[in-house]
């Protein structure tokens, strides 16, 4: 199985296009959405080609692809025009033996985490900032930060999860780090 993971479209038509690219390009399994999906937030300026409704209509077509968590800008509205959930706080996958707990990073995050167990994953968007880093109890800690607005002078981006090796990727494919768990 191949995951496509990204987070923060925060609306932006003309970078979910993109990534809807990328990911056909990717032949990934699945689309996994970190939240913010839909809407930009006070914090933060427009995105380009902000345009919710075009993104709600890109997304919609590929609902039976879409595993998505929701964001500190999800509301109840949204799951009323999405067709796949999009209000759950966190998931969880297994690779290689090892549980993911994917989530948004607002709540669940390095400083106040889900229950992990000893080598487990938090996987989470928020920060728009890419991460790679071990924290608490030989725990892992991976965002694939920003489709739309990255911060940090970072790439628009997303990674990819296949046979147990994560790569963070810019928009365009290239890749910018790799990590085998």
């Amino acid at each position: 199985m191949k995951y496509f993971i990204a987070s923060d479209i925060h609306g932006s038509a003309y970078y979910c296009e993109k990534m809807l690219k990328a990911f056909e390009l990717e032949k990934a399994d699945k689309l996994l959405l970190l939240g913010d999906i839909l809407y930009h937030g006070p914090r933060n300026d427009l995105p380009k080609d902000y345009a919710p409704k075009k993104v709600i209509s890109m997304l919609n077509e590929m609902a039976d692809k879409i595993l998505s968590v929701r964001g500190n800008c999800e509301a109840e509205v949204d799951q009323m025009v999405l067709t796949f959930p999009v209000m759950a706080d966190y998931g969880v996958l297994c690779e290689n033996e090892r549980l993911i707990y994917f989530t948004h990073g607002h709540n669940h995050n390095i400083s106040s985490p889900l229950p992990l167990a000893k080598g487990d994953i938090l996987l989470h968007g928020h920060t728009h900032i890419p991460a790679w880093e071990i924290f608490g109890n030989e725990n892992l800690y991976l965002n694939p930060g920003s489709v739309s607005i990255p911060k940090n002078d970072t790439a628009h981006g997303y990674m990819t999860l296949e046979n147990g090796i994560f790569k963070w990727k810019d928009l365009d494919g290239n890749i910018y780090h790799e990590l085998k768990i």
